[in-house]
């Protein structure tokens, strides 16, 4: 006889429902549960505390019987062959099914940040370098592409994407994000979440809230966040990436906002997330966030205290492994049936209800590094490539020249990759594996790309035409890095005594080109009058090396923009974007925080010239929209992408503004000599912010819309008027600026 809960036709919430009505105290609590197999005591820890609860953690057998929330990382945690991984996944899942009366089976996760975090899988460009891009439907596809793999060999949920935006470059974790601007993350991070979830991955927004934002950009510290800063900037793309991405897992952060940890905090995982934006799906706790409520924090004083916090507060589930959510202390009984409502539901939708679920794995072959995993790969490292400056004309380079090619960073793979890609978060504890997949340096690169070239080493000593100086980070975790989970930096001077190199290389007498291959911005003041070019890529994946190469040979027309402005001194963080006018560059202060290259710049080996705009209602309602238009033509001799970038300046406000913030861009790829028109729809929804009583207004008066090719470059500024009343918006409001290109 089938149970309703196994009743394929019935709505996924009422299949659970009956399901929970038949489950005993210890079963409920089991579905919060989470193990994580093959983690010990050894090696270099991936999660902060691994070692120290690792022991101490429920291990498998001890929760069969009652069943399993939550598997992690069964091909992120060791080097595992992609169907060996498959095959070993399948049988777990097995012996999970067997061990319960329900025949209940785990979720499995992983992360997904740069690819699926699996030995022999397409390493794809750090979440800085998708932002570089302005291209959300390119990572669409990259996200859909990677969801389809790891559906494949049997992962349910995917632990990714980030969507803190950058406060302080400083943070290890800058590398993670998506960039310093809120539009960019939301419209950018939510296109990743719809590629991921058409894949039927479960999506995972992570780190909800104010991580990034911590005080000096110090891992896990507190953020001192005021309610309209954390309203404004920190909490839109994980409304947008909820309500237009469809993301069905949510991630807190470690940091506590005001003395609140996030893992404990109502006011955001019950009241912002559920009751005003409606979120149904599961929330997941960061690894050990629950056991930190009680080890960090300092809110709980046991374990069991912890998990209470942590359940009343919103939290569903406990990962990595269950420690503070134990079968054997009964939690509160609304509290449980409420978490395990969620999971069996998710589940659910899964289909891991289902009387026929069984495991993926067959015994084929399973390639997780496909060609056309790596033409995505190489798209998107290609079009993240920023151009900073070329005034010279140094760029491109021609093929049979002599060139100087310095600094350690020009022949290492770890250039290339960010602390979530599978051989920088775990290969580097295996030295004795291979890489997994193809990731060559910039130095063999170039050699392919420029094969009659005359690479030297030593500008002194060899007769060169031009150096290429090469510098940047090496990504890892806790330290063991310049850049990544753990590894902050007291200021954004280059690492690893790369300033010395520069200036060497300055002094040579040859223009220099600055290739920067890093995690994060970095202050090049320093040398900005003497360079000849400089070169910006954001740990840009296995198809990195080739992509840069091809920027620097002409092959690839630059096309990327800075999702963060690089800075022209060491100190002056954090940058003044989104900052109202006092905290800009002004007479009250002798610190000029104004950025050498700000956000949105980008230039390109052709040049482009853009027409008057025309605007169909220079007066519109406040709860209206007004359409502008413009054309660009590219002028130049050669093909390339130009990206017309719409911000909003709010002459007067009722609280302090930003002078600008993004509201909308497209990207514009042009023949040489074409023409195209960029169509922008503006909703007067735009313009809302949080006033000072706490509610988000669209108010009656002046904008300025400014139509620019970076924050600070601006081409042309439509006036507006916005008429009638102030107008309160909610979860419902408009949060895109439409755009097309005809």
């Amino acid at each position: 006889m089938v149970m309703p809960w196994q009743d394929p036709t019935l709505p996924a919430h009422a299949r659970a429902a009956d399901l929970l009505a038949r489950m005993s105290t210890e079963e409920k609590t089991a579905q919060l549960s989470s193990v994580w197999l093959g983690s010990d005591t050894e090696g270099a820890e991936v999660a902060p505390g691994q070692h120290a609860y690792a022991d101490r953690s429920a291990a498998l057998d001890a929760l069969l019987p009652h069943g399993v929330g939550q598997l992690t990382r069964p091909f992120g945690t060791v080097p595992v062959a992609p169907a060996e991984g498959a095959a070993r996944l399948a049988e777990v899942q097995r012996t999970i099914r067997t061990g319960n009366r329900f025949a209940l089976p785990a979720i499995a996760h992983e992360e997904c940040l740069t690819g699926f975090t699996a030995w022999q899988a397409t390493v794809f460009p750090t979440p800085l370098a998708w932002g570089a891009t302005f291209d959300p439907e390119l990572i669409a596809e990259m996200a859909q592409a990677i969801g389809t793999s790891m559906r494949a060999v049997g992962i349910h949920q995917g632990l990714a994407p980030v969507l803190d935006v950058v406060r302080d470059p400083r943070w290890g974790r800058t590398e993670e994000t998506i960039g310093e601007d809120p539009y960019l993350v939301g419209t950018v991070g939510s296109a990743y979440v719809r590629g991921l979830e058409a894949a039927g991955i479960v999506a995972t927004l992570k780190h909800f809230a104010g991580y990034s934002a911590s005080r000096a950009a110090r891992n896990h510290a507190p953020a001192s966040l005021g309610p309209r800063e954390l309203a404004d900037v920190i909490l839109p793309p994980f409304e947008m990436a909820i309500r237009d991405g469809g993301a069905r897992s949510v991630m807190p952060a470690y940091n506590d906002i005001d003395g609140l940890p996030a893992h404990a905090h109502a006011g955001l995982l019950t009241q912002i997330l559920r009751e005003q934006w409606e979120f149904t799906g599961t929330v997941v706790s960061d690894y050990y966030g629950v056991s930190l409520l009680e080890e960090a924090h300092r809110v709980a004083d046991g374990e069991s205290r912890a998990a209470r916090l942590a359940l009343a507060a919103g939290v569903d589930v406990e990962l990595p492994a269950a420690r503070c959510f134990d079968p054997a202390d009964p939690l509160p009984e609304d509290l449980l049936d409420r978490a395990a409502l969620r999971v069996l539901t998710q589940k659910c939708e899964l289909g891991l209800l289902d009387p026929d679920v069984g495991p993926v794995a067959d015994g084929a072959p399973v390639d997780l590094n496909p060609p056309h995993m790596r033409e995505l790969a190489q798209k998107v490292a290609e079009e993240s490539v920023v151009l900073l400056a070329n005034e010279s004309g140094v760029l491109p380079l021609s093929d049979g020249r002599r060139i100087a090619l310095l600094g350690p960073l020009a022949d290492e793979q770890a250039a290339m990759l960010g602390c979530y890609t599978f051989p920088r978060h775990v290969g580097v504890h295996h030295p004795e594996l291979p890489t997994g997949v193809g990731v060559p340096t910039l130095a063999e690169a170039l050699r392919t790309e420029l094969p009659d070239a005359v690479f030297v080493d030593d500008p002194a000593k060899a007769e060169a035409d031009v150096c290429l100086a090469v510098v940047g980070d090496r990504s890892g975790l806790f330290g063991r890095g310049s850049s990544g989970e753990g590894c902050d930096a007291e200021d954004l001077q280059l690492p690893y005594a790369q300033a010395e190199l520069l200036d060497e290389a300055m002094s040579c007498g040859l223009p220099v080109v600055i290739v920067v291959l890093s995690g994060r911005p970095y202050a090049l003041g320093r040398w900005a009058d003497r360079a000849a070019a400089v070169v910006q890529a954001f740990f840009p994946g296995q198809e990195g090396g080739g992509a840069v190469a091809g920027v620097l040979s002409g092959r690839v027309n630059p096309s990327g923009r800075l999702p963060v402005g690089v800075p022209r001194s060491p100190g002056g963080q954090p940058a003044p974007y989104l900052a109202p006018p006092l905290g800009r560059h002004g007479f009250p202060s002798t610190v000029d925080p104004t950025p050498l290259y700000p956000f949105g710049h980008g230039v390109s080996y052709t040049t482009f010239s853009w027409g008057q705009p025309q605007c169909d209602d220079l007066e519109f309602t406040t709860d209206g929209e007004t359409a502008v238009r413009l054309t660009v033509h590219n002028t130049g001799d050669r093909p390339g992408t130009e990206v017309v970038q719409l911000y909003l300046h709010d002459p007067v406000g009722t609280v302090a503004r930003p002078e600008v913030r993004l509201v909308g861009y497209a990207r514009v790829p042009l023949d040489a000599g074409a023409s195209a028109e960029v169509h922008a729809t503006f909703p007067a929804d735009l313009a809302a912010y949080t006033g000072a009583d706490g509610r988000r207004v669209v108010e009656p008066g002046a904008l300025e819309l400014r139509i620019a090719a970076s924050s600070e470059r601006v081409h042309h500024a439509v006036p507006l008027t916005l008429t009638g009343p102030v107008r309160e918006v909610g979860h419902e409001r408009r949060m895109r600026c439409e755009t097309r290109v005809k």
